[in-house]
Protein backbone atom coordinates (compact mmCIF):
# COMPACT_ATOMS: atom_id res chain seq x y z
CA UNK A 1 0.00 0.00 0.00
CA UNK A 2 1.48 3.47 -0.96
CA UNK A 3 1.14 6.64 0.92
CA UNK A 4 -0.83 9.14 -1.34
CA UNK A 5 1.31 11.67 -0.27
CA UNK A 6 4.61 10.76 -0.61
CA UNK A 7 4.08 7.79 -2.18
CA UNK A 8 6.35 5.26 0.16
CA UNK A 9 6.27 1.88 0.25
CA UNK A 10 7.41 -0.45 4.40
CA UNK A 11 7.18 -3.77 3.97
CA UNK A 12 8.51 -5.53 7.13
CA UNK A 13 8.47 -9.02 7.99
CA UNK A 14 5.28 -10.68 9.23
CA UNK A 15 3.84 -7.73 9.06
CA UNK A 16 2.13 -6.75 5.47
CA UNK A 17 2.90 -3.38 3.84
CA UNK A 18 3.31 -0.31 6.34
CA UNK A 19 3.06 3.14 4.58
CA UNK A 20 4.95 6.39 5.88
CA UNK A 21 3.20 9.70 6.13
CA UNK A 22 4.17 12.92 6.36
CA UNK A 23 2.96 15.17 9.76
CA UNK A 24 2.58 18.73 10.16
CA UNK A 25 5.82 19.86 10.01
CA UNK A 26 6.98 17.70 7.38
CA UNK A 27 8.79 14.53 8.90
CA UNK A 28 8.25 11.61 7.76
CA UNK A 29 6.48 9.14 10.85
CA UNK A 30 7.32 5.25 9.93
CA UNK A 31 4.59 2.88 11.66
CA UNK A 32 5.57 1.35 14.70
CA UNK A 33 6.96 -2.09 14.58
CA UNK A 34 7.44 -4.28 17.44
CA UNK A 35 11.50 -5.09 17.52
CA UNK A 36 10.49 -8.57 18.21
CA UNK A 37 8.99 -9.30 14.55
CA UNK A 38 12.29 -7.23 13.69
CA UNK A 39 14.08 -11.02 12.99
CA UNK A 40 14.44 -14.51 14.29
CA UNK A 41 16.52 -15.51 17.36
CA UNK A 42 17.10 -19.91 17.34
CA UNK A 43 19.33 -21.46 20.39
CA UNK A 44 21.15 -24.18 19.29
CA UNK A 45 20.32 -27.57 21.56
CA UNK A 46 24.30 -27.24 22.51
CA UNK A 47 23.20 -23.89 24.49
CA UNK A 48 20.18 -25.43 26.01
CA UNK A 49 22.20 -28.26 27.28
CA UNK A 50 24.84 -26.41 28.82
CA UNK A 51 22.17 -24.00 30.86
CA UNK A 52 20.38 -27.64 31.59
CA UNK A 53 23.62 -28.90 32.89
CA UNK A 54 24.79 -26.60 34.70
CA UNK A 55 21.11 -26.21 36.20
CA UNK A 56 21.33 -29.47 37.61
CA UNK A 57 24.68 -29.50 38.98
CA UNK A 58 23.53 -26.28 41.25
CA UNK A 59 21.29 -28.94 43.24
CA UNK A 60 22.57 -30.34 46.25
CA UNK A 61 22.78 -34.01 46.00
CA UNK A 62 23.90 -34.36 42.54
CA UNK A 63 27.17 -35.78 42.07
CA UNK A 64 27.53 -35.86 38.41
CA UNK A 65 26.07 -35.80 35.18
CA UNK A 66 26.77 -38.37 32.57
CA UNK A 67 27.84 -42.15 32.62
CA UNK A 68 30.49 -43.83 34.03
CA UNK A 69 31.77 -43.81 30.82
CA UNK A 70 31.32 -40.42 29.42
CA UNK A 71 32.51 -39.22 33.21
CA UNK A 72 36.01 -41.10 32.29
CA UNK A 73 36.06 -39.16 29.02
CA UNK A 74 35.40 -36.01 29.94
CA UNK A 75 38.29 -36.52 32.59
CA UNK A 76 40.99 -37.62 30.10
CA UNK A 77 39.82 -34.73 28.31
CA UNK A 78 39.71 -32.04 31.30
CA UNK A 79 43.81 -33.25 30.80
CA UNK A 80 44.29 -32.10 27.83
CA UNK A 81 45.85 -28.69 27.30
CA UNK A 82 43.58 -26.71 25.87
CA UNK A 83 40.91 -28.91 26.71
CA UNK A 84 37.95 -27.71 28.91
CA UNK A 85 34.89 -30.02 30.96
CA UNK A 86 31.81 -30.07 28.97
CA UNK A 87 28.80 -28.28 31.07
CA UNK A 88 26.40 -30.34 29.04
CA UNK A 89 28.00 -33.95 29.61
CA UNK A 90 24.83 -36.09 30.59
CA UNK A 91 22.06 -33.51 28.83
CA UNK A 92 20.77 -34.41 25.86
CA UNK A 93 18.33 -31.40 24.46
CA UNK A 94 15.30 -31.45 21.39
CA UNK A 95 15.03 -28.43 20.71
CA UNK A 96 12.26 -27.02 18.76
CA UNK A 97 11.34 -23.18 17.82
CA UNK A 98 9.43 -22.63 21.07
CA UNK A 99 9.37 -25.94 22.94
CA UNK A 100 12.45 -28.12 24.23
CA UNK A 101 12.61 -31.43 26.16
CA UNK A 102 15.49 -32.74 27.74
CA UNK A 103 16.88 -35.96 29.30
CA UNK A 104 19.12 -35.62 31.88
CA UNK A 105 22.03 -38.50 33.28
CA UNK A 106 22.73 -37.93 36.71
CA UNK A 107 24.72 -39.46 39.48
CA UNK A 108 23.18 -39.04 42.76
CA UNK A 109 25.04 -38.77 46.46
CA UNK A 110 24.09 -41.70 48.61
CA UNK A 111 21.26 -40.84 51.23
CA UNK A 112 19.72 -38.75 49.39
CA UNK A 113 15.64 -39.41 48.40
CA UNK A 114 15.97 -39.53 44.76
CA UNK A 115 12.41 -38.77 44.31
CA UNK A 116 12.93 -35.34 46.10
CA UNK A 117 16.31 -34.60 44.15
CA UNK A 118 14.24 -35.62 40.53
CA UNK A 119 12.06 -32.84 41.35
CA UNK A 120 14.36 -30.23 42.57
CA UNK A 121 16.68 -31.04 39.31
CA UNK A 122 13.37 -30.63 37.27
CA UNK A 123 12.17 -27.48 38.80
CA UNK A 124 15.78 -25.57 38.88
CA UNK A 125 16.31 -27.23 35.02
CA UNK A 126 12.97 -25.57 34.18
CA UNK A 127 13.46 -22.19 35.77
CA UNK A 128 16.76 -21.67 34.52
CA UNK A 129 15.73 -23.15 31.15
CA UNK A 130 12.70 -21.26 30.54
CA UNK A 131 14.50 -17.91 32.25
CA UNK A 132 17.50 -17.68 30.04
CA UNK A 133 16.55 -18.94 26.55
CA UNK A 134 12.37 -18.64 26.40
CA UNK A 135 12.04 -22.08 25.25
CA UNK A 136 8.85 -23.93 27.47
CA UNK A 137 9.99 -27.08 28.14
CA UNK A 138 8.02 -29.48 28.08
CA UNK A 139 9.77 -32.45 29.91
CA UNK A 140 12.93 -33.33 31.63
CA UNK A 141 13.42 -36.63 31.88
CA UNK A 142 15.97 -38.06 34.59
CA UNK A 143 17.85 -41.49 34.73
CA UNK A 144 19.51 -42.03 37.45
CA UNK A 145 23.04 -44.34 36.67
CA UNK A 146 24.60 -44.22 39.57
CA UNK A 147 25.06 -43.76 43.23
CA UNK A 148 28.13 -42.29 45.26
CA UNK A 149 28.66 -44.31 47.95
CA UNK A 150 30.63 -42.22 50.64
CA UNK A 151 33.44 -44.63 50.69
CA UNK A 152 34.31 -44.48 47.20
CA UNK A 153 37.21 -43.04 45.50
CA UNK A 154 35.93 -40.27 43.05
CA UNK A 155 36.83 -40.66 39.66
CA UNK A 156 40.75 -38.77 38.84
CA UNK A 157 39.89 -35.22 38.86
CA UNK A 158 36.57 -35.03 39.86
CA UNK A 159 34.83 -33.04 42.79
CA UNK A 160 31.10 -33.62 44.12
CA UNK A 161 28.78 -31.84 41.33
CA UNK A 162 30.62 -33.09 38.44
CA UNK A 163 33.44 -30.04 38.74
CA UNK A 164 36.76 -30.38 38.19
CA UNK A 165 39.33 -29.98 40.59
CA UNK A 166 42.66 -28.08 40.23
CA UNK A 167 45.86 -29.38 40.28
Amino acid sequence: MADTKTGNRFDSPGQGSRTASRDGAGETRRPKVEAATRGRTSISDGVVEKIAGLAARDVPGVHALGSGMARTFGAMRDRVPGGSRSAARGVSAEVGDVQTALDLEIVVEYGVAIADLARSVRENVISAVERMAGLEVVEVNIAVSDVKLPDEQDEEGEEPGGRTRLQ
